[in-house]
């Protein structure tokens, strides 16, 4: 991918303002002849008891987590006719991105939707607004309409 490719990178999860991200990213792509990258965090399970069990219980969340990640991919190649790029990945979820971003020099931008909860914008977004300024962050309000996307992307 040339240098000159910008590269918008979305965590995808079960947040109504990831979608409003994903959605805002994927028309940003669109209109700047950009990529997508999505991921997704299949969370670790704590649970120690019968090994078994917490086999199952990971191939569960591996499972939710490619479901949200294609659901999310489907909805770009629809809007856009972009096939993002998927990454699956076991861990925490800031590690996880942290680690990714790191290593993947190609990603210019990391796009994030702010929650309207009490408990203020979402950890990603206090993330790399207060500590980590490891990448360029786009953060979009999480509470706009697909129109309002469309017309601000």
């Amino acid at each position: 991918m040339p240098a000159s490719v910008r590269k918008f990178l979305v965590v995808v999860d079960k947040t109504a303002e990831s979608k409003v991200a994903v959605r805002f990213a994927a028309r940003r792509a669109q209109h700047t002849g950009g990529r997508v990258s999505l991921l997704c965090v299949a969370h670790p399970v704590d649970f120690q008891q019968w090994g078994g069990v917490e086999e199952i219980m990971m191939d569960e969340a591996h499972q939710e987590a490619e479901a949200r990640i294609y659901d999310a991919a489907k909805l770009i190649n629809e809007l856009t006719g972009i096939t993002p790029e998927l990454i699956i990945a076991h861990g925490e979820e800031t590690e996880v991105l942290l680690d990714l971003i790191a290593k993947d020099r190609a990603i210019s931008i990391l796009v994030v939707a702010s929650s309207g909860a009490k408990e203020g914008p979402g950890p990603l977004v206090k993330l790399f607004a207060t500590k980590i300024q490891a990448i360029p962050v786009t953060i979009v309000p999480g509470n706009l309409t697909d129109e309002q996307v469309d017309e601000l992307a």
